[in-house]
């Protein structure tokens, strides 16, 4: 019982002894401490400040000017969907003007299509990998739209791994057969039949209600018949 009890009187000693350090240490560092808490509440505060005060207006004004933007694309009018009309800024004003806010990440987005369609592949590149989404469809079209630009240009191995990337970056029956199939082609191109017929029927496994689907017989007969060959 003795035991015990000195045991515990100890533990309650060494409790005391930490608690005295701790106090002479917030005696010593005072001012820096207090220092230090005040910049972190500089710094919160400006946090909220700058997004509240800054970055909403910010946001509220660069959907108004993208607007027009999005109409011009809707139209096909891909130059002034870019450049603007003089009254209203195109994509590539906004991406300057309103760099930090979710219109202008959008905005690269676009502009990387924009440029796909005008054949202009390196700009559409550059711009779509500037876009940044987790959006289940549309950040796997502009990784998609990436492997176009690269096979464009002539380059099916860099196309290769954004249109894998493209399928698997949010599994869903939209875009992942899509891509699938873009990939199977491009490794038929690369002459990987074994590969391609992996991604075939991969699309006609998981994705039996997809478009690409319907006609995924007459790839898996035809890499089929590659494979024979060889």
């Amino acid at each position: 019982m003795a035991k015990k009890k000195n045991a515990t009187e100890d533990k309650i000693v060494a409790v005391e002894e930490v608690l005295s350090k701790t106090e002479r240490f917030i005696e010593s560092n005072q001012k820096i401490i207090s220092i230090v808490v005040g910049v972190l509440i500089v710094v919160i505060l400006g946090y909220f400040g700058y997004k509240k005060f800054y970055l909403a207006p910010k946001e509220k004004e660069a959907q108004l000017q993208m607007f027009m933007a999005e109409k011009y694309f809707e139209q096909d009018s891909l130059n002034l969907a870019l450049s603007g009309d003089g009254n209203y800024l195109g994509f590539l004003d906004i991406i300057d003007e309103y760099g930090v806010t979710k219109s202008a990440n959008l905005a690269n987005y676009y502009a990387g299509i924009c440029y796909l369609n005008k054949g202009e592949f390196e700009n559409a590149i550059d711009y779509l990998k500037n876009f940044d989404s987790n959006d289940q469809i549309v950040a796997g079209m502009a990784l998609g739209a990436i492997g176009d630009a690269y096979m464009e240009l002539e380059k099916p191995k860099k196309a290769l791994d954004y249109y894998l990337d493209a399928a698997d970056k949010n599994v869903n029956d939209f875009v992942t057969p899509t891509f699938l199939m873009k990939a199977g082609w491009t490794y038929e191109i690369l002459e990987k039949w074994d590969k391609a017929l992996n991604v075939y029927e991969r699309i006609k496994k998981d994705f039996p209600k997809s478009s690409e689907s319907r006609t995924i017989d007459k790839y898996i007969a035809r890499t089929k018949g590659y494979l024979k060959q060889i």
